[in-house]
């Protein structure tokens, strides 16, 4: 299942990490100097919601941001209790 918003499209982003080493010079050091890049990922916060899609509950992963915004619709919570069963048999 791909990491992607149902919503707003969100998925995963790539980047670098970037370890450095170093006194800033402002501080009164001869500068930062970088010692490794690494590739790093910008996972989405993706959470499992029930949801209206066309009328209907489903679950849908939605971002949080979709969440706040209100673009998911959660259904209405259900009533339903069982009947009163005979007993006095």
């Amino acid at each position: 299942m791909p990491r992607v918003c149902a919503m707003t499209g969100k998925k995963t982003r790539f980047g670098n990490s970037v370890a450095r080493r170093g006194k800033a010079k402002y501080l009164g050091g001869v500068g930062r100097k970088t010692t490794g890049i690494t590739r790093r990922k910008f996972k989405p916060n993706l959470q499992r919601v029930r949801a209206l899609v066309d009328g209907k509950p489903v679950r849908i992963l939605v971002s949080t941001k979709a969440i706040r915004l209100g673009l998911v619709v959660k259904p209405p919570k259900r009533d339903w209790k069982p009947e009163a069963a005979n007993t006095g048999n």
